[in-house]
């Protein structure tokens, strides 16, 4: 732990960062045309991890602390729980193949664009950095709760996990910002690429439906029961995820088995009443939990490294790029609408933070839009950035 930090006790570190989320969110919510504008382009999810980052840099709080440990193996695995139960899956799967396949299209180049821009850049980076594929991968298919199950699975060391978490930061932002100003030109991609968007406006409005008609207010039962599944429930799966009969290698670890096994008990909860939870606020008690595990990841980063992070930031760009190309190429196929690419890129490198910010300034009623494709990254994303993973590694030579 670095003894300079102004802050060391770990509660009080938890109090800081809690404070930063709640001041942040707070701030965004003034009516105020300046805020308003300011927050659009500069959404909190940024802020969750550049105001731990620059705490850390200037010694407020410490790169290395008991709190970050917990947060991961905690609060993330119960605030993807959460999330995961409050899936609508009927109605994504209503927004049709199009939507799917152009956002699987950019799930491909986030799986094959890490391998290879790690292929080109592997000489001037250090011998662990295939662990940073694997982690940047997590947070590029599916957003923070996979890059956390990834920094987990491929035990990611700190001195990799700063530059990335930069790399993230910088190129992903970038990248949400360029879609942001794509959104002026959507109505003449869509005739030169003869796209219909009328599925969206259909599947916005059962969304829309279901939670006007079902939206209840959060009494202390349905609280309890939502701390209840999430923590009860991602704690005694991660329980099963350590038994001796769950095979185990490096990559498969025991918080690896934990993040698939959540997935899919989350998606399984999502056709039962469970998921009636999220009528109380399940998805918003998820959200917590991941976003403080956020500011643990920013808190990690110090600013300083950024000497480090020239050659990562570079293969992130490439890797980017191969993203780009592959979502665009099957959106000149499909004759998909650039809403779809929009939501199907974010809901890839930006997750359920960023997509629904970038989906409502494409179109102001279909934020839910943007959470689903979101959501459906964190479906596919351990999946998907474990398989990134270990083709880096392959490369790597591991």
């Amino acid at each position: 732990m670095n003894n300079q930090a102004l802050i060391q006790d770990p509660m009080a570190i938890f109090a800081y960062l809690i404070a930063i989320i709640g001041v942040v969110f707070m701030i965004s919510t003034i009516e105020n045309n300046g805020v308003k504008k300011f927050f659009r382009y500069l959404p909190p999810l940024i802020w969750m991890y550049f105001l731990p980052m620059i705490s850390t840099t200037v010694g407020i709080i410490p790169q290395s602390s008991d709190l970050y440990s917990f947060l991961s193996t905690y609060m993330l695995p119960a605030g993807l729980l959460l999330l995961m139960i409050s899936t609508n899956v009927p109605a994504t799967f209503k927004l049709g193949g199009k939507a799917i396949l152009v956002f699987l299209a950019g799930t491909v180049g986030v799986v094959i664009g890490g391998p290879i821009a790690f292929a080109l850049f592997q000489g001037i980076l250090p011998d662990e950095a295939w662990r940073g594929v694997g982690a940047l991968a997590g947070s590029w298919i599916g957003g923070t709760a996979n890059m956390g199950a990834m920094i987990d699975s491929f035990d990611t060391p700190k001195d990799i996990l700063s530059p990335i978490i930069l790399t993230d930061t910088i190129v992903a932002i970038s990248w949400m910002g360029i879609m942001i100003s794509l959104a002026n030109f959507q109505e003449r991609f869509n005739k030169w690429n003869g796209a219909d968007n009328s599925t969206i406006k259909k599947v916005n409005e059962e969304i829309a439906t279901d939670i006007a008609r079902n939206a209840k207010p959060l009494q202390l039962p349905q609280l309890f029961g939502i701390l209840a599944v999430g923590f009860a429930g991602s704690y005694l799966i991660r329980a099963f995820a350590k038994l001796e009969f769950i095979p185990k290698t490096e990559v498969m670890s025991t918080s690896t088995w934990t993040f698939i096994i959540i997935t899919a008990v989350g998606i399984a909860l999502s056709f039962t009443k469970v998921r009636n939870l999220e009528y109380y606020g399940a998805s918003k008690v998820g959200y917590l939990g991941i976003f403080l595990f956020l500011t643990g990841i920013g808190a990690q980063a110090n600013l300083m490294d950024i000497v480090q992070a020239p050659q990562f930031i570079l293969m992130g760009v490439v890797w980017l790029i191969i993203h780009i190309i592959c979502i665009f190429t099957a959106a000149r196929l499909l004759k998909a609408p650039l809403f779809f690419v929009a939501v199907g890129s974010q809901g890839n490198i930006g997750g359920t933070s960023s997509a629904p910010i970038v989906a409502s300034v494409f179109q102001p009623a279909l934020a839910p839009v943007g959470l689903l494709m979101g959501i459906v990254g964190n479906v596919v994303g351990t999946y998907a950035a474990l398989l990134c993973g270990q083709l880096a590694k392959m490369i790597a030579g591991g």
